[in-house]
């Protein structure tokens, strides 16, 4: 995957006995979708870095296995920034409350 802003390849993140590592990926194919990935390792291309639910589908299924999971980091969580405000619109605090107490 390409990062939009410089253009470089984005490193490979993993974790050994908490001491986290990058490891940059050289392959024949790049891409920056999502789907895209998945699309090429569904299609025996190579080893995909996706999120795991993003595939969770496909490994029950035997469609995809995963691999070198013993290497990779959990994933803690998203982060939700906004500005301070006694009240908001009742959409985004919908929105709030949703990802809050999502499962």
């Amino acid at each position: 995957m390409r990062l939009p802003t410089a253009g470089g390849l984005y490193h490979w993140e993993f974790e050994r006995e908490g001491k986290p590592f990058r490891v940059r990926v050289d392959g024949q194919l790049t891409f920056n979708l999502l789907p895209e990935r998945i699309d090429a390792a569904l299609s025996g291309f190579g080893i995909a870095c996706v999120p795991e639910n993003a595939v969770q589908h496909y490994v029950k299924s035997g469609e995809l296995i995963q691999v070198l999971q013993e290497w990779c980091p959990t994933f803690p969580g998203y982060y939700l920034y906004y500005p301070s405000r006694k009240q908001h619109p009742p959409a985004f605090a919908l929105l709030i409350d949703a990802l809050r107490y999502a499962e």
